[in-house]
């Protein structure tokens, strides 16, 4: 079954980095678009970039663009979200996405917290 574990959040500075990584299994990586998203307290989730199976990067938020990379590693069916510039914001749980057929599979999410 499609499995997709994210990892590397954590507590940070404002204007600190994070790189968070998603590890997926269950479905064949290199033939699928992959998103991360991020849902505030109190908000709802938010698409913050996606990547296509090629490589190409789409979707970033308006609030992240310049700041977030999204990336993939299709030989470790791996994809990441470089983070830099944080700002308090971007405080949020952090999910790697990949839909197939109309069904949204999710991972745990991994907790980002930008604080002073």
């Amino acid at each position: 079954q499609v499995q997709l574990m994210e990892s590397g959040g954590g507590l940070v500075q404002p204007g600190g980095s994070l790189r968070l990584s998603c590890a997926t299994s269950g479905f064949t990586f290199s033939s699928y678009a992959m998103r991360w998203y991020r849902q505030a307290p109190g908000k709802e989730r938010e698409l913050v970039a996606t990547i296509t199976s090629a490589g190409i990067r789409l979707n970033y938020a308006d609030s992240v663009k310049g700041r977030f990379t999204i990336s993939r590693d299709n030989r470790k069916n791996m994809v990441y979200l470089q983070m830099n510039g944080l700002k308090p914001e971007d405080t949020a749980v952090y999910y790697c996405n990949v839909e197939d057929r109309g069904v949204r599979y999710w991972g745990q999410g991994t907790q980002v917290t930008v604080s002073s």
